[in-house]
């Protein structure tokens, strides 16, 4: 520290004494004092610029060690450096939240899209692939159609055909292959029993 900071720290706490003194009854001269102390401080404060006042005040947190280990310490700060987005605190709430369902028509219908195959392979009859298929172009087209803003829809239409033909290959390749037909086996008795045949 400079002379400079250790005088005015040493006002400072001579200051803080004498306050002291006045809560417990001091006399004139103490008060006279404080007075002059207190006049000399709103003094000095208004001759010291923000920036100044700043930079001590930065100074002061880093002895203290209040700067000492923050969540980015050494790491780049996320999001620094990109173009603007006004829209830049929903999407950290949505990422941070892990919300689904909620965006811009344009970004969901791209994640659906990528998604979709896995949907389909789940369905066990052709209706139900066609189903989701034209409900999933039904509102692809409507996405396209609206003009609020945002990114713009770049997710294609699925062929309904071209879809139902590639679902059913995937489904013929994993299903499992018929056995041989295995040699006859006796049955136990509970099974005949239940069967009602012996």
């Amino acid at each position: 520290m400079s002379a400079g900071n250790n005088a005015f720290r040493r006002k400072l706490e001579r200051g803080a004494e004498l306050r002291a003194v006045r809560g417990w009854g001091g006399n004139a001269q103490e008060d006279a004092e404080l007075e002059a102390a207190d006049a000399e401080e709103r003094e000095k404060r208004r001759k010291v610029d923000d920036s100044a006042r700043v930079e001590y005040l930065i100074r002061d947190a880093m002895n203290q060690g209040k700067f000492d280990n923050l969540k980015y310490a050494g790491k780049p700060i996320p999001g620094l450096g990109e173009h603007y987005d006004p829209d830049w605190w929903v999407k950290g709430l949505i990422q941070r939240e892990q919300l689904s369902g909620i965006g811009p028509p344009a970004i969901l219908l791209r994640i659906e899209d990528a998604e979709l195959d896995a949907k389909l392979d789940q369905q066990y009859t052709e209706k139900q692939v066609r189903d989701i298929l034209d409900d999933f172009n039904k509102r692809l087209i409507e996405a396209r159609r609206q003009l609020q803003g945002g990114p713009p829809v770049i997710t294609k239409l699925r062929d309904v055909d071209v879809e139902l033909q590639r679902w059913r290959e995937r489904r013929a390749a994993t299903a499992p292959a018929e056995p041989e037909s295995a040699p006859m086996t006796r049955r136990t008795w509970w099974q005949r029993l239940w069967n009602g045949s012996g």
